[in-house]
């Protein structure tokens, strides 16, 4: 995985609650197996028409938004647990996302990829989504590190698991970090013999 300490970009508003994993990519694309291509079918049914014409009053859209920080409405990533729909947003070019509330499996699978879900107070969330759509080209810092965003209109701390954490800033999966450990679990394996 890619090393995530620090990032300051731009933010693209999605201001709609509840958005579920089927809304992040739809069922029907989830035939592949690979990561590759899953981004160009995000938010399918919302960007395009029934003819596949971009649809005009959809944020992803619209020219003047940008960034790979994407601020969400409450409760981003509910419904089923497809990983599909963490790849779908990383393949698309977002690193984080921005929300009041993460189903606990989407953090998961976002987390497991590379995704940095970023949990902030609801109050904030409703300014800094107001903030944005009126300002696109604001810059927004995410510390993980201090475990804090930062924006014009002020900043917010979030929580993060430390194992995630830990993995996050070092660019490694669940694999590679457990390869880091084989010589602890040699030295344990060999002082705990039946």
């Amino acid at each position: 995985m890619k090393k995530f300490v620090q990032l300051t970009d731009t933010a693209i508003p999605l201001p709609t609650e509840n958005i579920d994993t089927d809304q992040i990519i739809p069922a029907r694309f989830l035939k592949a197996t690979r990561k590759d291509g899953f981004g160009q079918n995000l938010f399918r049914d919302w960007r395009y028409d029934n003819n596949g014409t971009p649809t005009s009053d959809f944020v992803l859209n619209n020219a003047k938004f940008d960034g790979s920080i994407l601020i969400a409405g409450n409760n981003f990533g509910c419904g089923s647990s497809r990983e599909h729909a963490a790849w779908a947003l990383s393949t698309y070019g977002f690193t984080v996302i921005v929300s009041s509330f993460f189903a606990d499996i989407f953090r998961e699978n976002a987390l497991n990829n590379g995704l940095l879900p970023v949990q902030v107070s609801s109050d904030f969330l409703k300014s800094l989504l107001a903030f944005v759509t009126q300002n696109p080209k604001a810059e927004i810092t995410i510390n993980l590190e201090k475990q804090i965003i930062k924006t014009p209109i002020g900043s917010n701390e979030f929580d993060i698991d430390p194992y995630k954490k830990t993995c996050l800033i070092n660019g490694y999966d669940d694999i590679d970090y457990l390869i880091l450990q084989k010589e602890k679990i040699a030295e344990f394996e060999l002082n705990h013999t039946l």
